[in-house]
């Protein structure tokens, strides 16, 4: 069974369930940890000195589950590695705390006789998703003002691996001449 469509946890009217605890595993509410998709979060040269940020922000408060953030990430950062490879700096600036739970039915001929409803429908952990606010940067990107262009196609295939809308946030940085 391959994993639910985003837009069913997409909203963030739901209480989240975050707590997991190694040193007290009795007061978790999280019992095992659904391994987590995004595990790079700085890509680049980090240590050069860029004159343009770019943030990507989201427009309203959202849910974005972890294989969505790294597929974002890895799209974008493919493309700059091929275009301007050691000209920028990517930085993921959210991390998946939210733990999606899911109450998993099973389906098929004669299996209605298995099936307890929605009877203590708490559900298991099955996912991982980061919670976001309205105007939030999700990503961080700096380069230099002549690689724009590169950047922006960057951003826009990353914004396409994800649900929802963003704006991007362009700041110029102090340079050091």
């Amino acid at each position: 069974m391959g994993i639910r469509p985003g837009h069913t946890v997409r909203g963030t009217t739901k209480q989240p369930w975050a707590r997991f605890s190694k040193k007290r595993p009795k007061q978790s509410f999280v019992k095992a940890m659904p391994h987590l998709s995004l595990l790079v979060y700085h890509m680049g040269d980090a240590k050069k000195a860029y004159d343009t940020q770019y943030d990507v922000c989201t427009d309203t408060d959202i849910q974005l589950r972890d294989n969505a953030l790294e597929a974002a990430r890895q799209a974008a950062n493919k493309y700059l590695e091929k275009k301007i490879l050691g000209q920028y700096y990517f930085h993921v600036l959210v991390y998946p705390h939210n733990v999606i739970r899911e109450n998993k039915m099973i389906a098929g001929a004669g299996a209605d006789r298995l099936q307890k409803g929605m009877r203590a429908a708490f559900g298991r952990a099955t996912d991982r998703a980061a919670r976001m606010r309205a105007g939030q940067a999700i990503f961080t990107l700096r380069s230099t003002a002549a690689n724009r262009p590169h950047i922006m196609e960057a951003i826009r295939r990353a914004r396409a691996k994800m649900s929802g809308t963003y704006t991007v946030r362009e700041t110029p940085l102090a340079s050091a001449a």
